[in-house]
């Protein structure tokens, strides 16, 4: 077992780490360098981007080049991940005019940021990395990226745009947005990083738990078992 383990993590590891560059840089092919941000006004963007980060990490453990363990921006980014599948999926079934500014996108595009490229990161960070064993560091990295996002569409990609328009405001990325007042958006922002909180928390339970009944964390030092 351990054998086929050693085997199947680095083949693992290549293959998200590479699926994952392949769609960042597709999203500069499909994306209007019209709009200020570009395709970085979107949330689910920026986790691409941390899934992308975070896949390079973990295959740099794994083939010995990275001592570190990166556990709290692992477990950051499986939260940001859990925050970008529900929002969308959520935001969609209401109405897909929600989320698409500039109409849908490619079917494969679609389905892999808002579903199989979090499974796969979620796959790593729970079955092999066994990430949410530091509390507080994790915490903090959420926050960063959580009010980092907010600024940055709040006082930079919605100063800077026109477009999508909505009935409060303009240059938001996401349409609903342009329609809610100040306080709503506060009021939206509020709800989804108590949102996160919770997803952070059910993961640090369950992991705890996990780890208690006896699993052991496997990957903690780079990848001597795995080379």
């Amino acid at each position: 077992m351990n054998n086929l383990k050693t085997r199947l993590v680095p083949q693992y590891r290549w293959f998200v780490f590479i699926v994952a560059l392949g769609y960042w840089l597709y999203l500069f092919t499909t994306t209007s360098f019209d709009a200020f941000g570009w395709q970085f006004r979107f949330l689910t963007v920026w986790g691409l981007t941390f899934n992308l980060l975070v896949a390079g990490l973990m295959l740099r453990i794994v083939l010995g080049y990275n001592k570190k363990t990166w556990d709290s921006l692992v477990s950051a980014t499986a939260v940001l991940n859990m925050v970008v599948v529900f929002l969308y999926w959520k935001l969609y079934f209401e109405d897909p005019t929600n989320i698409y500014p500039d109409g849908p996108l490619n079917w494969h595009l679609e389905y892999y940021l808002h579903a199989i490229g979090p499974m796969l990161m979620w796959f790593d960070a729970f079955f092999i990395f066994r990430a949410f064993r530091k509390l507080f560091p994790t915490l903090w990295i959420m926050l960063a990226i959580f009010f980092s996002y907010i600024a940055w569409i709040e006082l930079l990609v919605s100063r800077f745009n026109t477009s999508p328009a909505g009935t409060s405001t303009n240059g938001l990325p996401y349409p609903f947005l342009n329609d809610m007042t100040e306080s709503a958006r506060s009021v939206f922002y509020a709800g989804t990083l108590i949102t996160a909180l919770v997803l952070f928390v059910a993961s640090l339970v369950v992991m705890k738990a996990w780890r208690r009944a006896g699993r052991s964390h496997s990957d903690v030092k780079p990848a001597a078992k795995y080379k």
